[in-house]
């Protein structure tokens, strides 16, 4: 595999979202779909956003396990907030597959910039450690649920970042409950527009394999990193938020460019 390859690319695209997300957690797979249609040079953004939902699925699955182990997550608000998300998905991902690649890439940038406000904003959790799936919030969560999942599936992402505060919104549950939780709702999303993509064959698997490769190691690392830079981690999420802002003007732009010529 050589440097500036293709397929070395790609593995170096999945490392640096691995390491993001290892380091800062939520958020650093925004950055999947324009690294795979920028850096490692897939053609079709549509191919690019089939790619990345199975990479960020499997990714969040991950973490999902450690979450489970550790007791963070209420199950059947889970399992309800993904059941209704995952009817959405399939609704966004259809959606997102019949829109012009161009206009959904200008739409994609327009939502990393949004996304980046969410996290350079701080986040706080509700105030209940124990919630119960009860008739007063379930319409709630499945209608906030459906609304995040369409969003998912339009734009290939695992939604975390408004999965979470969803949660908490419908619940008042605990912020550490809430993002493991959501993982749930983020592995569902991810494999459901990832199979909607996948009927129409807008999959790379190859890509798909060399992506999640690097993701782990860079997982790994980050996993590691995370430890030494705690104190910073606040620090470090403004910084990166920043980043995701830039990259969505630069998205924005090229796309806009791309449709007027």
């Amino acid at each position: 595999m050589e440097v500036g390859s293709p397929d070395f690319m790609a593995v170096f695209a999945g490392g640096l979202v691995g390491l993001i997300l290892g380091v800062i957690g939520g958020g650093g797979s925004i950055l999947a779909v324009p690294l795979l249609v920028y850096v490692v040079g897939v053609k079709s953004p549509h191919v690019a956003i089939g790619t990345s939902s199975i990479a960020v699925a499997l990714s969040a699955f991950a973490n999902l396990i450690t979450h489970a182990r550790l007791g963070n997550i209420c199950w059947p608000v889970a399992i309800l907030f993904a059941a209704s998300g995952v009817v959405g998905a399939a609704f966004g991902s259809t959606l997102g597959k019949h829109t012009d690649g161009e206009r959904l890439l200008v739409l994609f940038g327009v939502l990393m910039v949004v996304v980046a406000a969410s996290m350079a904003m701080r986040r706080e959790g509700g105030s209940k450690p124990h919630v119960r799936l009860e008739s007063r919030n379930a319409s709630r969560i499945i209608g906030i649920g459906f609304a995040v999942g369409a969003l998912s599936g339009f734009f290939g992402i695992g939604g975390g970042f408004l999965v979470v505060p969803g949660l908490v919104a419908a619940t008042s549950m605990t912020m550490i409950v809430a993002i493991g939780s959501s993982l749930v709702s983020v592995t569902a999303f991810g494999l459901t527009t990832a199979a909607n993509y996948a009927l129409s064959d807008l999959i790379d698997w190859r890509l798909v394999a060399l992506f999640v490769s690097g993701g782990i190691v860079g997982g790994l690392a980050g996993g590691r990193l995370a430890t030494a830079l705690a104190t910073g981690k606040h620090a470090l999420s403004i910084v990166f938020a920043a980043v995701v802002a830039t990259v969505g003007i630069y998205v924005v732009i090229r796309g806009i460019t791309n449709l007027v010529n």
